[in-house]
């Protein structure tokens, strides 16, 4: 019997990348994004290469993040305690430029007029001290109806110890046909800013993710499965009630798949991987495993649900460079996007980093997008020589580099962000470029920052499609506890708590109606100093002394110093199950017989599809392949490993 089916869908703001696998191995496809309808690109994508046969689709998603960038979200009402109202408005009062004069916040979610209250008040052990009153909840369905709202979010004090309070609310408005999101089920744990922030964002977005996914289940895939920013997929239905857990959807199925490439290829994972695409870059850090946050700030709001750490700049292929009123160059992070897209394309006329490279040279017209686009060099020129003229009478290929070098001083201070001001030194890691264009700058990017080993993945311009087929499904949930490590945290106690956690998750596998046969179960724990405002997370060891040990590490890594004289509360437990990964077996790459000779470069430009196992090329040379080209340096070495990917190294200029 073959091998099912499997796809895997990318949607970025330029292109839909796609992916196949089954037992005929490894195909893909890549399209532009369709902004005004995404389901359109990915269902076309997906009938493309299945040919319609029943397969398993499993996608990454930008829906609920433009719904939240682009403030286009459903209108959205806030429920909170009798007292509390401006509470998320007020918010932490968090200075996020410490010099900035005159600061601008973001303008709120939800307006005065739909902010309401109840009286209820729960203790902050849990005890129910005022009972929750109705009696008011009646006029207030009343005038959300009147103001057109299609969703609520319902914030009570520490309802993450006694959510019972918030339940009968949910109840209450789901009877009356609106979407609900309870703080309790979307972030169960203590910070009431940030419990009430990330529930409102889902309640903002969940209606938008909703409607798409269910004009996405009307195509031919069997089974859908939706990435989740923490690195793992959950149902369609899941997923349209819990819409914040795919705010960073994209970046986490890229993450992964830079992980399932160098795991392929046999390559350390000490990586820093660089996702260039057409609207933005994504950096993220990698030991063994992604780095997982839960102290995010996405388009101006909190949201503490787990995410993959990633730090994203408006820098990609389609940002357009311009001139400002003081005469210094800008890049980004203002984007020609899919329609027009870069002057190239031929339907915009802006110059954008594309046309810088077009203009040096280094994209072969011709050879664009599998051949499905041939570039318009003559409007990238014209778009560079305007801008260049702007820029005090420079050809457009001085005007060219110095779009490429502001685009790479952006990427280089993003990567600075995870690896340098997280404790990390970047010579110890090896930088993967993927994405369109991450080929084109990874090399750059890595002499800047002092690295000396740089890969290139087997599918580079739809990795992150294949990251989304290497996912597993998981389940996370958290307990708040507060206990003082040395008094409370006893390995007994800890052991029932692990268990009550584990049992939920497992009911919430039962509830998607997914009955695996083995779940792996990790456990982080929140941990600081007593008194400290924020902690650390800690993976749970075998023992009290390994855990606070790694404890005291981790600070000192992340801030120079550490207490081990102090002591140490836990605060936050979370746990994560997930079914066991796919088996993602990459094609080998063939090796070259003895009797070949190697590939000849053609005016330093060769086919990728060329190199074969035990090649070993110097740079300056451009390698090309259906969807990305890779500029290499002089003073690098490429070869390829055993799947497929291009290793490359240089000589440690130190």
């Amino acid at each position: 019997m073959g091998v099912p089916l499997v796809l895997g869908v990318d949607t970025g703001g330029t292109f839909t990348d796609v992916v196949a696998l089954s037992d005929g191995g490894l195909s893909s496809y890549k399209l532009s994004s369709s902004p005004a309808a995404y389901e359109q690109a990915v269902l076309e994508g997906a009938r493309t290469l299945s040919a319609d046969r029943p397969h398993t689709l499993l996608h990454s998603t930008t829906v609920a993040t433009n719904a939240l960038l682009e403030r286009k979200g459903a209108k959205t009402a806030l429920i909170t305690s009798a007292g509390f109202r401006d509470l998320l408005e007020i918010g932490r009062q968090n200075r996020p430029h410490l010099y900035d004069l005159f600061p601008q916040r973001p303008p709120g979610l939800v307006p005065d007029a739909l902010r309401f209250e109840l009286p209820e008040r729960v203790a902050a052990d849990g005890t129910v001290l005022t009972p929750l009153d109705l009696s008011e909840l009646p006029e207030i369905v009343k005038t959300l109806r009147e103001h057109g709202v299609e969703s609520v979010a319902v914030l009570f004090l520490f309802s993450f110890l006694y959510p019972g309070h918030e339940r009968r609310v949910g109840t209450a408005l789901e009877a009356e046909g609106f979407c609900v999101s309870l703080s309790h089920e979307i972030l169960p744990e203590f910070r009431e800013v940030e419990r009430g922030s990330t529930t409102l964002v889902n309640a903002y977005v969940a209606p938008a993710m909703a409607r798409y996914l269910s004009r996405l289940k009307q195509g031919p895939a069997s089974r859908l499965h939706i990435v989740q920013s923490n690195r793992g997929c959950m149902t369609p239905e899941r997923a349209a009630r819990e819409a914040a857990h795919t705010l960073l959807s994209g970046p986490a199925a890229g993450v992964v798949g830079a992980m399932t490439v160098a795991k392929a290829g046999g390559q350390p994972v000490r990586l820093i991987t660089f996702d260039m695409g057409g609207t933005s870059t994504d950096v993220a850090l990698i030991r063994e495993a992604p780095v997982i946050s839960t102290r995010h700030i996405l388009g101006g709001f909190p949201v503490g649900v787990p995410m993959v750490d990633v730090h994203t700049v408006g820098a990609g292929g389609g940002s357009i460079a311009s001139v400002d009123s003081g005469g210094a160059l800008r890049v980004g992070p203002e984007s020609a996007g899919a329609h027009p897209g870069p002057a190239c394309y031929g339907q915009g006329d802006l110059p954008t980093v594309t046309d810088a490279h077009v203009v040096l040279g280094h994209l072969r017209p011709e050879a664009f997008l599998q051949g499905r686009m041939t570039l318009k060099t003559d409007r990238s020129r014209e778009a560079l020589a305007r801008l260049g003229q702007a820029m005090g009478d420079l050809t457009p290929e001085a005007a060219a580099r110095d779009v490429l070098r502001l685009a790479n001083l952006h990427m280089e201070s993003a990567i600075r962000v995870i690896s340098v001001q997280r404790g990390h030194d970047p010579k110890d890691f090896t930088l993967v470029g993927f994405g369109g264009a991450g080929g084109l700058h990874a090399f750059s990017l890595a002499e800047a920052l002092g690295m000396t080993r740089v890969l290139i993945p087997a599918h580079p311009g739809v990795l992150s499609a294949l990251g989304c087929v290497a996912m597993p499904l998981s389940q996370e949930t958290a307990r708040t506890v507060m206990w003082p490590w040395q008094e409370d945290a006893t390995p007994a106690r800890l052991k029932a708590l692990l268990g009550e956690l584990n049992e939920e998750l497992r009911t919430r596998f039962t509830q998607d109606k997914i009955e695996p046969e083995k779940l792996t179960v990790s456990a982080t724990l929140a941990m600081r100093y007593t008194g400290q405002s924020h902690e650390l997370d800690i993976p749970c060891g075998e023992t009290p002394a390994d855990v606070l040990k790694d404890f005291h590490e981790t600070h000192r890594q992340r801030f120079g110093h550490c207490a081990p004289q102090e002591p140490v509360e836990l605060v936050t437990v979370r746990l994560r199950a997930e079914t066991p990964p796919p088996d993602i077996r990459l094609p080998p790459l063939p090796e070259r017989a003895a009797s070949e000779s190697g590939p000849t470069p053609e005016n330093g430009i060769l086919r990728r599809e060329d190199l074969r196992r035990g090649d070993r090329l110097k740079g300056p040379l451009i390698l090309v392949e259906d969807f990305s080209t890779h500029l290499i340096p002089e003073g690098w070495t490429v070869q390829p490993d055993p799947v497929g990917n291009l290793l490359g190294t240089r000589e440690d200029p130190a």
